[in-house]
């Protein structure tokens, strides 16, 4: 599957930026030999199971101009540069605390030229700082994410959806759930794209 996908659920993509999707494929599988951040077996399914995945959260919410966004357990960048690229008047503070990871974010956003994004090696729980979102993708339970970054949000004054944490989650999260013990909304991944691999992936938005 190649970045036609990326179009064919976001047609409203510039010019420049369907060439930001196109160039992904060749730079995380040249990335990938040196540092591998993607399972081998993924990286020929990076437009799915990477990039389309974490752009479901842009199918949930449309960040306006100046939303700042911290994307925490980044990894090779994701959902942080999929959305940096769709959202090019945010800004993006990609974080992870495997070092190599923020090499290839680095990497990866100066090749794309991506000027609203930032990043650093660096635990969740110490970044400092304050943001009206925090973003992720299966790094952690949810209750967890939200005790290390809930100090971290900007209390929301305009957003239509207020400002909180949007994660990325898969399979049955009832235990889950119940151990956040807060306020949530569930939002099935399916509603948006229709290939196999998201019937059981869920968006986890928690309002500040």
């Amino acid at each position: 599957m190649n970045a036609a996908l990326i179009k064919h659920y976001f047609p409203e993509l510039s010019k420049s930026q369907e060439e930001q999707f196109i160039q992904l494929q060749d730079l995380y599988e040249f990335w990938n030999k040196q540092i591998n951040v993607i399972s081998r077996k993924d990286i020929q399914e990076l437009y799915i199971r990477h990039v389309l995945h974490s752009l479901a959260i842009a199918k949930f919410i449309q960040f306006k101009p100046k939303t700042s966004i911290l994307d925490i357990g980044t990894g090779g960048g994701f959902p942080g540069i999929p959305l940096a690229l769709l959202f090019p008047k945010s800004t993006f503070h990609l974080v992870d605390s495997m070092a190599k990871k923020i090499k290839v974010v680095k990497a990866i956003s100066a090749e794309l030229e991506l000027v609203n994004v930032t990043s650093e090696a660096a635990r969740a729980e110490k970044i400092t700082g304050e943001f009206d979102f925090i973003v992720s993708r299966a790094v952690a339970p949810a209750r967890k994410i939200w005790q290390w970054t809930h100090q971290k949000i900007k209390i929301s004054t305009s957003a239509e959806n207020a400002n909180g944490i949007i994660a990325l989650k898969g399979g049955d999260l009832e235990i889950e759930m119940k151990a956040l013990n807060k306020s949530h909304q569930e939002i099935n991944i399916r509603n948006y794209f229709d290939e196999p691999f998201f019937e059981t992936k869920k968006i986890i938005y928690i309002p500040l």
